[in-house]
């Protein structure tokens, strides 16, 4: 570990959308930062100008501020190490490779794409190692130096040892040892003056004083170039966190972004755009995503604080973790319940505002508690309430037929209902309720004929809300209207 006061950075490339991955490496470094008083530091990794997405970034900005991962330092705030964007910093990269082609870490290569396309297919046929046969490895640095200044297009790559062993130490996994005869040659800066990942993070690492570095292991495979670059600047290392990888549902192999598409059929993505869109709501996902890699109980239902309260870096887990979508429902539904009525209200109304529904705020926080334990993901309030908003309703004709009873009785019902209704002062439970249910007891017709009917003319489907609380708040003229209607309709079926 080190003394140094904490500070973290999510360091994404704009590549695309803001996927759960990279949305866990942010919430670790965050819940991280905000334990230990340190700094959680945004950095967009954009070197990859072939991958480039526009709009990407924006993208991570809007999905760390919806997710509530608010960062200390980053492009759009700035921060005392700016600039925070790889591509303004080129000049920087450029620096330090030279840097260390003068310390003899590293050197030109002159090697033209097509030599290094043909050594490749060479060691292929060969059933060898792909990789630099480190040509240019041995040049004369003053012959090297001439045929840069001459304009000659090359590359600088990273001298990687080739004898001995690498000892690179991952706080979760401990001492990770390669031979180093079994190591490439990486290039450090590309010969359109652009750095690779190898070169440019541990640069910016060093250079925003990061301590601690949250990361996917997909990094594990060139962690050993990243620590002998890091040695070679003789920099203090900072401590590595390889966080444990997204296994597919069946826990079959490796959740990848391909996937995405058919999560989606069913109403679920990997992408937090879409979560966002498909109604879970960030304090459902934030709970979802942490307990995927940290050794905590898989249930525990916990807010933003509650996770900063308890996170500690010794608690995560190498271990791979299957991807449980029936998780995220439960998580999401838990924190759903958690919401005060005026915050639900103000997280629902969009959707209702989307299907051309007139809402009244004041109804609408009658709806809220109605439909609160019923709702998994936000735009469920659709399903359960949207009856609230409408006009009118349409129920399907054979609904409104209760089980073993023929269009003219259910139309006996309906009138009966009607009248009932009409003679009340108003549609509170307590005054619908009690004559309702005497007359289920006079007609002979039992509850479930009655109070089915009168659900279905009422809200226009078999299920919903309570019923009585629901009449309340639909309100008399629409609840006579709509049994009218109702009555009319059974009666041109008799």
């Amino acid at each position: 570990m080190t003394d140094r006061p904490v500070r973290v950075r999510f360091a994404p490339s704009p590549t695309g959308h803001l996927h759960i991955g990279g949305a866990r490496t942010a919430l670790f470094n965050y819940l991280f930062a905000r334990k230990t008083g340190g700094q959680f530091i945004l950095r967009i990794e954009d070197t990859d100008r072939k991958r480039f997405v526009p709009g990407a970034e924006q993208e991570i900005i809007e999905g760390l501020r919806w997710l509530g991962l608010e960062y200390d330092e980053g492009p759009d705030i700035g921060g005392p190490y700016r600039p925070y964007r790889q591509t303004e910093r080129l000049e920087i990269y450029r620096q330090r490779a030279w840097e260390l082609v003068e310390r003899s870490a590293a050197y030109p290569c002159f090697c033209t794409p097509e030599r290094l396309e043909k050594l490749r297919q060479e060691q292929m046929r060969n059933k060898q190692q792909a990789r630099y046969d480190g040509l240019c490895r041995d040049l004369d640095p003053d012959v090297a130096a001439r045929r840069v200044a001459q304009g000659e297009r090359y590359v600088i790559r990273f001298k990687m040892p080739r004898h001995g062993v690498t000892i690179a130490r991952d706080h979760l996994r401990g001492e990770i040892v390669t031979e180093n005869q079994y190591l490439d040659d990486y290039v450090l800066l590309k010969s359109d003056g652009f750095p690779t990942y190898h070169l440019a993070a541990m640069v910016d690492d060093h250079e925003m004083k990061i301590t601690h570095v949250f990361r996917g292991s997909e990094w594990l495979s060139t962690f050993p170039l990243h620590v002998q670059v890091v040695r070679a600047f003789g920099w203090e290392e900072p401590v590595w966190i390889h966080l444990s990888v997204f296994l597919k549902p069946s826990g079959k192999g490796k959740m990848s972004k391909r996937e995405s598409a058919e999560t989606l059929k069913d109403g679920y993505s990997i992408f937090v755009k879409d979560m966002k869109e498909l109604g879970f709501i960030p304090e459902g996902v934030l709970n979802w995503i942490s307990l995927m890699g940290w050794g905590v109980p898989e249930d525990d239902v916990m807010t933003l604080e509650k996770m900063i309260e308890r996170f500690e870096i010794d608690s995560l887990t190498p271990s791979p973790a299957a991807i449980n979508f029936q998780k995220l429902d439960h998580f999401n539904r838990a924190h759903i319940r958690r919401l005060s009525t005026e915050d639900l209200a103000r997280r629902i109304k969009p959707y209702f505002l989307a299907h051309n529904l007139a809402v009244d705020d004041d109804q609408l926080l009658r709806v809220v508690p109605l439909l609160r334990e019923r709702l998994v993901t936000l735009d469920d309030c659709l399903a359960f309430g949207a009856f609230f908003f409408s006009e009118t309703v349409e129920p399907a004709p054979e609904e409104l037929i209760p089980k073993g009873l023929s269009a003219q009785q259910a139309a006996q019902i309906a009138r009966r209902v009607y009248a009932i209704l009409e003679a009340v002062p108003d549609m509170e439970p307590v005054h619908t309720e009690p004559p309702l249910r005497a007359y289920v007891e006079e007609s002979g017709f039992n509850v479930n004929q009655v109070f089915g009917l009168v659900r279905v003319a009422v809200t226009g489907q078999r299920v919903s809300p309570p019923l009585f609380e629901s009449m309340a708040v639909i309100g008399r003229e629409k609840v006579l209207e709509r049994l009218k209607r109702a009555g009319d309709i059974l009666e041109s079926m008799s």
